[in-house]
């Protein structure tokens, strides 16, 4: 099931108040959603084989191209909330939940592996009727977006990657204070409690499954990298302590038609710390490929 919400929602509901709300997949209506969960209090959102929400902002008469948007570990779809006011002026957004978080079930026996995961997205392709789209990732979802364009070539415009990693990420030094390595430092109190209590309310299930699918994954080795085909854009933090740009470079530049934006920050995840450079960049990126087509 997709929960939608159009440019007519936003503007009744109010822009300030957009992002703390959600459409009640049972009834229609408006219902408060939990800061603290993964979408929905469980006992007012009941778990689906498949769940994305899809957002568009734009005119009712016009046909836009669709752009997938794929969390990180220990989330959901709704941390894309920075995303969504712009994104969805110009793109059909389809936010999935992946497997085990927010409200998408745990296929039964499923490998928790990033081809696996690839193919969970592919899913939801099938599901939402689109046959490509632009496929953005960020951290552990970029590294899933990458694997999906390497083994979907067909179904991928362009590839966004914001903090994404190509291998397991060896944190060194890590800070006293909860996420704050995660977001910056000039990430507000309020901002780190919201994440810190998303961490703490993630479903260890799906978490742990997570942790395995990245626990010996190396793109590069396994010749993932080299295999996107589809206009790529890079995006990462010149200060981030868990992700130097060397280490990036490194990656990037196996990905034939690659570019690298290098933003100034110290934040990790730069899609929520930095939503906004991170949205104009990925506008600019597909807007430029289109030209150039």
């Amino acid at each position: 099931m997709a929960i939608t919400i159009s440019r007519r929602d936003l503007l009744h509901i109010g822009c300030g108040t957009a992002a703390t709300l959600g459409i009640s997949a049972m009834t229609g209506e408006l219902a408060p959603v939990s800061a603290l969960a993964q979408g929905a209090p469980a006992s007012t959102a009941s778990k689906e084989e498949l769940f994305y929400r899809e957002d568009w902002f734009g005119e009712p008469w016009r046909k836009p191209e669709p752009a997938v948007l794929i969390h990180g570990n220990d989330e959901s779809s709704i941390v894309w909330y920075g995303w969504v006011p712009r994104m969805a002026q110009e793109f059909r957004l389809l936010r999935p939940d992946l497997p085990g978080f927010g409200r998408s079930k745990i296929p039964a026996g499923f490998e928790w592996s990033l081809p696996s995961l690839a193919t969970f997205i592919a899913h939801v392709l099938d599901k939402a009727g689109v046959e490509s789209a632009h496929i953005i990732g960020a951290k552990t979802g970029g590294a899933i977006a990458m694997q999906f364009a390497a083994d979907y070539p067909r179904r991928t415009r362009t590839l966004a990657v914001a903090s994404g990693p190509a291998s397991v990420i060896a944190i060194s030094n890590p800070s006293n204070i909860p996420q704050r390595d995660r977001l910056g430092s000039a990430a507000s109190k309020e901002m780190v409690e919201y994440w810190n209590n998303m961490f703490a309310t993630a479903p260890q299930e799906g978490v742990k499954g997570l942790g395995t699918a990245l626990s010996k994954f190396d793109l590069a080795r396994d010749g993932v990298l080299q295999r996107i085909t589809a206009p790529t854009l890079v995006i990462t933090a010149d200060r981030s302590a868990l992700q130097s740009v060397e280490k990036v470079r490194q990656y990037q530049l196996l990905i034939p038609k690659s570019r690298l934006v290098v933003l100034h920050s110290d934040a990790y995840h730069i899609a929520a710390a930095n939503a906004d450079e991170c949205v104009t960049n990925v506008l600019a990126f597909i807007k430029e490929t289109r030209q150039t087509a």
